[in-house]
């Protein structure tokens, strides 16, 4: 007799909107690579983020600019491997998208057919709308980033809460409007006011997911290594700590020198 698992359902840019409307919210977390990104998956989250962060945690960088698209293609290779369930959403990477629509799609033509990503995110509103609208003419799917964009860090010169005035506010909420016009899926809102985030995913229809702008969004994202306390010198106050793995990690390939320099490891039982 043969015994057939039960399929998995995908989740897939439909069921984010379907999710939004039956007020479910959606999870969502970073992984840049196989391992990872198969036990977040397991575990079952809803999307997972190939975020152009992986500049900061996996290579050492300040900021996320230096991170290539040959890069980000690598990581959205190695994750997508790896997912049977979520959603992957690969970010573009800083100068593969702004001020050349034509180089924009290119690249996301190369991020889709090299990685075979569900779909791409960039950084932006107004500035880069005729990249989204290309892009989005070729059939992929674009996710949105607005608030605080790491990628334009040189020009804030801050990392502080972004929109707490009227007027960048209110630009917050007409990009939001336009990129769902244009055929956004979803947008991710990073550090803003908590009655602002609660403001914009009430005013479009696509998903919201928030980090750091609080709880009135329609989901929550957060960097893997952040969230599992590998990364210590981070803490903002949207991060909350679900474990201390430095601490444990530590704590482990300290037993294992122990056992090395004493001649514990390996054991009889660990030899052939």
């Amino acid at each position: 007799m043969s015994v057939h698992k039960k399929a998995i359902k995908r989740v897939t840019t439909h069921v984010l909107s379907e999710m939004k409307l039956k007020g479910e919210k959606i999870s969502m977390l970073t992984s840049y690579d196989y391992s990872m990104a198969k036990l977040v998956d397991e575990a079952g989250i809803d999307v997972i983020l190939v975020g152009d962060s992986a500049s900061n945690v996996m290579s050492g960088n300040e900021t996320t600019l230096p991170i290539t698209l040959d890069q980000m293609i690598y990581h959205g290779t190695s994750v997508v491997k790896a997912a049977n369930r979520a959603l992957v959403v690969v970010d573009m990477p800083f100068g593969t998208y702004q001020g050349n629509s034509k180089e924009a799609l290119s690249s996301a033509i190369r991020i889709m057919k090299e990685t075979a990503a569900d779909a791409i995110k960039l950084e932006g509103g107004k500035e880069i709308i005729e990249s989204v609208d290309r892009i989005l003419s070729a059939g992929i799917p674009v996710m949105g980033h607005l608030g605080l964009m790491p990628q334009s860090i040189h020009k804030y010169g801050t990392y502080t809460v972004r929109a707490k005035q009227d007027e960048e506010a209110a630009k917050l909420i007409a990009d939001a409007q336009l990129l769902e016009a244009a055929g956004c899926f979803a947008i991710v809102l990073e550090k803003i006011p908590a009655e602002l985030g609660q403001k914009v995913a009430e005013s479009v229809k696509i998903p919201i997911i928030g980090i750091g702008a609080g709880s009135g969004v329609d989901g929550q994202v957060l960097v893997i290594h952040d969230m599992l306390g590998i990364t210590q010198e981070f803490s903002p106050r949207f991060l909350r700590r679900y474990h201390n793995l430095a601490a444990e990690i530590k704590g482990a390939v300290g037993s294992y020198i122990e056992d090395v320099k004493a001649v514990s490891f390996p054991n009889e039982r660990e030899q052939y």
